[in-house]
């Protein structure tokens, strides 16, 4: 019993040196000012779905889903999108990329060293959330989306 007891304080330790990071909240808020300069404001997306999707530019999986999110939105009047560059890229680099992989939702830079308050920073990317049209997270997924997924987590938007 006493050979266990360095083991249990050790991970007791180990426990408490991890930072404990909030819960996401289940109605999360963003406002954020987007690439061209407006702002996007979650709070003023009620009544419609809206696509939360982090990616990179340096992100393969990120840039092969960005144009079904983009048709996706462009297809169904209910839903919005906001992309959320999470990189440390210049911005004009950013919009450099765009024009090359130009999508029809706004864009916005969230700087690794500034998350935002309410979304978990990204486990990996892409990072997508829905959020329904009541402002709640429906679905979080890692991992690239593709408009068959939105589809079925919208039911047709």
């Amino acid at each position: 019993m006493t050979l266990f007891k360095p083991f249990a304080a050790l991970a007791f330790a180990l426990v408490l040196a991890v930072p404990v990071q909030a819960a996401m909240p289940a109605q999360p808020t963003l406002k954020v000012t987007t690439l061209d300069g407006k702002t996007f404001d979650l709070a003023a997306q009620r009544g419609h779905w809206v696509i939360v999707n982090y990616w990179a530019t340096w992100c393969v999986p990120c840039i092969k889903e960005m144009p079904d999110i983009s048709h996706f939105v462009a297809t169904h009047k209910n839903v919005r999108a906001i992309g959320l560059a999470y990189d440390d890229t210049a911005p004009a680099d950013i919009r450099a990329f765009l024009a090359k992989h130009p999508v029809v939702y706004p864009v916005a830079q969230v700087p690794l060293d500034k998350p935002l308050k309410d979304f978990d920073e990204p486990r990996g990317l892409p990072t997508t959330y829905l959020i329904g049209p009541d402002g709640k997270v429906v679905q979080h997924q890692v991992g690239p989306v593709t408009a068959a997924l939105l589809a079925q987590w919208i039911g047709g938007g």
